[in-house]
């Protein structure tokens, strides 16, 4: 039976069957079933045999399956160790959609899809030996954290690892536009560039002169972001990997940007065809300045980046709005126009409720608890990468007269539920340090050089998380509970202290800093204050048992931590982000990032072969009550577990709010009446802010026939 001749299966129909209860009870076993019976009838018959790992690694090299120079860095013996270790590991899927994923996604298969020529041993064997670059102890512990679902590289890292025709290590970048021709036309063909290669991007539009602004002296003459933002749509929807996947982006705008109005009604569904955006995404840039004014109900003003830029000499990103905007008020130099504050608040909040857009990134927050020099001026396809950027300048030529710096997004995640028994956790998370230093060291996107050019100077990285639902749940922990709240802020302390020892490792084997690290919070040491003079212990007897065993650093050891990074300083400028996941998470068989899950019995419809149901990691009788779904939580719980993580995460979390068109009275104590309104939305912006969040993802609401608005993740991003 070949792949594409599946014939009579009964896996499908096994799976299919968890659905249907029987005497009230959720046939959980038939998942089991239905994982044998994919090995049984699709796996063991359709994969290629081989003798040994070095007889399927000659046919993988002959075939131009693998490339070879990674592979020369080791002995045949080693290579034939380390494959053993694994096959002694006796691995397994713990759930059919796991196993389904990963044949169905990752294995590497035969040029016309007959034959798998992958295991998930092979795919980690390949992952541990590229990314350890040589080094056999580095080969052997990578091996040992993938394999034990502790590590788990973003999809295009662990996809790609070691084939000879391959995509990108990464696939989400983030560039920005200045106020020129020049610069929009070079922005468009990186889009196109990013497209081709498999990338969602991020594009800052904060820059651009409004719609009525004068061109050489013209008034009246701009056409404002919109038509831009067209410009771009169309560029994404053109770029579609050979029309297996449609390119993806999203475009920011700060709340202050005369254009703000324009660019959201662009989203709506009744917006002229002329203007509206379809597949595009939306993000908004806002200052603290804008709370205020909508908390006071006042007017607002919304200032001319053309204006800006003639009068203080920089792009408008790079202007303060909050410290500055009285004196923007007051300059008559600065054209500038006035709404009232709540009238824009509720116009975001209408948007969200209607279509899940637009994400928003609390500017002011990210750019106060950013330690390195420079300034955060926009996110990614996913709201979680909050990265420093230098604008480009260009001649008529596009040719770059100062090279700015774009970025690349270096992603991995750890598994909770496994990285918590680790017989090691502090070497664990070093070792994943380690493979993604390699991903940002060879990432060289040369087709987009600011993005090149900023990622070798800052070697950025972003370790995330998944399965923080799945592992609350099977300790019996209510999610957004006192304990889930700790539990979590400990969690991301573990994983900041240890990823800052590796960086700090790393750059004094190669005496190499990220670049302006002499002028951070790290190399001054103010970075450590928190940590040397806080309590950063676990304090309830639950969260003292769930760490019991695992080193937690004292006062003492920040200090030293702090005298060796003022000593030798950090490889990476930035190294923790929590991504949302896709298929790795269920490859990991556990709950994505770290929100709540959705359905205790998860529905996802696949493409040429329907419906497929995915059980919640370790779902039972005992377990059922701690799996709420997200769609009944009081999402100020989901917030506090995301301010709890985002205390120690240098960059940001991809944060999801779940909201309910018709929400059981009782859920919301403000609630007036059973409907979901946007007062709801904007009361969970202004507590996100209030907690210290960074950013929101999408607004996701499940309404009354059962459909999900602003549930279509884009797959060029979840990791």
């Amino acid at each position: 039976m070949s792949l594409k001749e599946l014939g009579d299966v009964s896996y499908f129909r096994l799976n299919n069957e968890i659905n249907r209860p029987v005497n009230g009870q959720i046939p959980l076993h038939k998942d089991q079933e239905a994982l044998k019976a994919f090995f049984k009838e699709n796996v063991l018959p359709n994969t290629k045999p081989f003798a040994s790992i070095t007889d399927k690694i000659q046919y993988l090299l002959e075939e131009n399956y693998l490339e070879q120079a990674f592979l020369e860095q080791y002995s045949p013996a080693f290579i034939e160790k380390l494959a053993q270790f694994l096959k002694d590991q006796n691995f397994r899927f713990k759930s059919f959609m796991a196993a389904y994923k990963f044949y169905n996604q990752y294995a590497l298969k035969t040029n016309d899809g007959a034959y798998y020529l992958e295991s998930m041993e092979d795919r980690v064997l390949f992952n541990a030996l590229y990314f350890a670059e040589g080094n056999e102890d580095l080969a052997m512990d990578l091996a040992n954290e993938m394999i034990h679902l502790r590590y788990q590289p973003a999809t295009p890292s662990f996809l790609n690892a070691g084939r000879a025709r391959r995509g990108e290590l990464v696939s989400c970048f983030l560039i920005q536009v200045t106020d020129d021709m020049n610069a929009i036309g070079r922005s468009i063909n990186s889009a196109l560039q990013l497209s081709r290669i498999g990338g969602g991007v991020g594009i800052s539009l904060s820059n651009l002169r409004e719609a009525g602004a004068p061109i050489k002296g013209y008034e009246g003459a701009a056409s404002g972001v919109v038509p831009v933002m067209k410009l771009f749509e169309d560029s994404f929807s053109y770029s579609n990997q050979l029309g297996q996947r449609q390119g993806a982006g999203v475009v920011y705008l700060d709340v202050f940007h005369p254009d703000i109005i324009a660019f959201l009604s662009t989203k709506k569904e009744n917006a002229d065809e002329k203007v509206r955006v379809k597949t595009l995404s939306l993000g908004i840039t806002i200052p603290d300045k804008f709370y205020e004014l909508a908390r006071k109900n006042e007017d607002m003003y919304l200032f001319s980046p053309y204006s800006i830029e003639r009068e203080y000499g920089v792009p408008y990103s790079y202007i303060d709005i909050t410290e500055k905007y009285d004196e923007l008020v007051a300059n008559p130099k600065i054209r500038k126009t006035k709404i009232k504050a709540r009238d824009l608040e509720t116009e975001i909040s209408k948007l969200q409720q209607e279509s899940g857009y637009p994400y928003v990134i609390n500017i002011d927050t990210a750019n106060r608890s950013n330690p390195v020099d420079g300034k955060i001026i926009m996110s990614n396809l996913c709201s979680e990468i909050l990265q420093v950027q230098v604008p480009s300048e260009l001649n008529d030529s596009q040719e770059y007269l100062k090279m700015g710096t774009d970025v690349s997004c270096n992603l991995g995640s750890t598994n909770i539920v496994n990285l918590m028994k680790s017989p090691d956790f502090g070497r664990s998370v070093r070792t994943m340090t380690r493979a993604l230093t390699y991903v940002t060291d060879h990432s060289h996107i040369s087709a987009v050089p600011s993005i090149e050019h900023g990622n070798s100077q800052a070697h950025s990285i972003g370790l995330g998380a998944m399965g923080l639902h799945s592992f609350l749940a099977q300790n019996l922990i209510d999610y957004g509970s006192a304990e889930a709240v700790e539990f979590t802020n400990i969690y991301f302390m573990l994983l900041n202290y240890w990823t800052l020892v590796e960086s700090n490792n790393i750059a004094r084997e190669r005496k190499m800093t990220f670049h302006n690290f002499e002028k951070s919070k790290y190399a001054d040491g103010s970075y450590f204050d928190k940590y040397i003079t806080g309590n950063y212990q676990p304090q309830s007897t639950r969260v003292k048992e769930l760490f019991e065993g695992i080193f937690m650093p004292s006062a003492e050891d920040w200090a030293s931590l702090r005298d060796k990074v003022q000593a030798d300083g950090l490889y990476h400028q930035n190294r923790l982000a929590v991504a949302p996941n896709g298929s790795i998470s269920y490859i990991n068989d556990v709950s994505a990032s770290i929100h709540p899950i959705t359905q205790r019995i998860e529905e996802r419809q696949e493409k040429k072969i329907g419906k497929i149901y995915y059980p919640a990691a370790g779902l039972a009788t005992e377990t059922i009550p701690f799996y709420k779904s997200a769609y009944d939580m009081d999402m100020r719980k989901v917030i506090d577990v995301y301010a709890a993580a985002t205390e120690h995460v240098d960059q940001g979390l991809s944060l999801t709010l779940f909201m309910r068109s018709d929400i059981p009275q009782g859920i919301y104590e403000w609630k007036t009446e059973n409907k979901q309104t946007t007062r709801d939305l904007s009361i969970l912006r202004n507590y996100a802010f209030n907690k210290g969040v960074k950013s929101i993802y999408y607004v996701r609401t499940f309404t009354d026939d059962g459909e999900e608005v602003g549930a279509n993740q884009c797959e060029s991003c979840v990791i």
